[in-house]
């Protein structure tokens, strides 16, 4: 049985946590209004885009001279996947859910045959999967400096991954990051970057102002593409990044409530134990003295 000392001061450490732990989720609760108001600003631009790319796309399709972003080098043996994860933790299974999402592909990739890279944004997930995939990263990019993620950041990212398939380094690139639901759900995805993979058009196409019009681009579709493909792949990072950055302040917020509330169980439990020890002690010493009486 514990002494009461020591009881006393596991009490003193829990209580301790436990401040920690609901000061970070205060700071995380308001961090996410922030970061949940950039993720929706930044998806109808996102969703725009794809909208413009499949007008462009179908009036290039079966056409010579198409952008090797739209149609890809014609193989698929070399698959470079972009990890994006938090800097930092105290964020549940957050992280976690992403790098497992990313290991289970790379494994499937790897048993098929397929050469496998990776460029990890974030310092967890390169945590995460260095252990069995070390020899895989070829980049890591840290936002733990960045205050607020801007598209500066993302087109860095871009930057190297564009060089890279221009160098003929990779054949097709998936983007895993956690598309931001709510404050409780956070969902691990995929989504290829390169080649393009587009929304059907009766999947974007929707509204009022686009039904029935007819489009005609100066210059051409294949100079347009040239330009927008590129920048697409900056706006998808940057989408993903902003996902990230709104899915970590809710899943902290989550994780870090629950752990308050775990904290103030467990001093309820160890003062109860506390207290019953405590009169244990009291007990003893009181039948030690009236026994000491008694033999007077």
């Amino acid at each position: 049985m514990p002494s009461l000392k020591e009881l006393k001061n596991r009490i003193n450490s829990v209580k301790s946590t436990q401040k920690i732990t609901k000061a970070k989720k205060m700071v995380a609760a308001s961090k996410l209004r922030r970061a949940q108001e950039a993720v929706e600003a930044a998806r109808p631009y996102s969703e725009r885009m794809e909208r413009v790319l499949v007008s462009l796309a179908t009036g290039m399709e079966g056409q010579p001279g198409a952008p090797r972003l739209l149609v890809g080098t014609g193989s698929d043996q070399t698959h470079l996947l972009i990890v994006a994860t938090a800097d930092r933790g105290l964020c549940g299974g957050f992280n976690s859910s992403i790098a497992r999402a990313a290991r289970d592909k790379a494994r499937a990739l790897m048993a098929e045959g397929k050469t496998v890279k990776m460029i990890c944004v974030g310092r967890k997930g390169r945590d995460a999967l260095k252990g069995g995939f070390g020899a895989q990263i070829v980049e890591f990019f840290s936002l733990r400096d960045v205050k607020s993620v801007g598209f500066q950041n993302a087109r860095d990212v871009a930057k190297v991954v564009l060089e890279m398939f221009d160098a003929g380094e990779f054949d097709v690139c998936t983007l895993f990051f956690s598309q931001f639901k709510s404050v409780m759900s956070q969902v691990p995805i995929g989504k290829q970057l390169i080649p393009t993979v587009l929304p059907s058009a009766d999947e974007v196409i929707e509204g009022p102002d686009l039904e029935g019009a007819i489009y005609e681009y100066e210059p051409d579709e294949a100079e347009i593409l040239k330009v927008l493909l590129p920048r697409n792949v900056s706006v998808q990072i940057f989408r993903a990044m902003l996902e990230n950055v709104a899915g970590e302040q809710g899943a902290s917020m989550t994780a870090m409530d629950n752990a308050t509330r775990n904290a103030g169980d467990m001093i309820d439990r160890l003062t109860l134990n506390y207290n019953r020890t405590r009169q244990a002690v009291i007990t003893k010493e009181l039948i030690e003295i009236i026994s000491g009486a008694e033999a007077l």
